[in-house]
């Protein structure tokens, strides 16, 4: 893993894009990721809008069981989607974030660990389902349709603070 930035707090104000949602289990959830960024690609396409900053943010995690997913696009302003594609924010706030290349899984650790090391509480709360998170994703800032090895891929990654 290389990290490119940070970790550091980081402060966003809301980001409008579209999205597409769904629960899967941890097991193949990055293959469904890749259908649902694929699947948002072409409705961008098909529409003739320019797509943004894709994003993978992660609603509840549960390793050894369901995982509450959405895969989307920033736009920059509203738009109302069409009922399958569904307008999104990612929420305003203080993100404690990095940016790194490779290994998702080290760099999360190490977002992690610093945070707890530097006495910062996470957006997060205990659920039925599993960890909720008011707003933990990835934003991919190397074009998926331009770098098909993912292992090259710049990526923020960024878990709200509770302020």
């Amino acid at each position: 893993m290389e990290i490119i930035s940070g970790p550091s707090v980081v402060t966003h104000a809301g980001r409008p894009g579209l999205g597409l949602r769904t629960v899967t289990p941890f097991r193949g959830m990055f293959a469904v990721r890749d259908e649902l960024m694929a699947s948002l690609f072409g409705w961008f396409e098909e529409r003739g809008l320019t797509a943004g900053t894709v994003y993978f943010r992660l609603h509840v995690i549960d390793m050894d069981g369901p995982m509450d997913i959405e895969v989307g696009i920033l736009t920059g302003e509203p738009h109302p989607g069409d009922g399958t594609v569904r307008p999104t924010v990612l929420p305003a706030g203080r993100y404690a974030s990095l940016v790194y290349v490779n290994h998702g899984r080290r760099a999360t650790g190490t977002l992690l660990d610093w945070a707890a090391a530097s006495g910062l509480r996470l957006d997060r709360s205990d659920d039925p389902a599993g960890d909720r998170f008011g707003c933990r994703y990835e934003a991919y800032l190397t074009d998926p349709r331009s770098e098909r090895m993912k292992t090259k891929w710049q990526t923020e990654l960024a878990i709200r603070l509770a302020d």
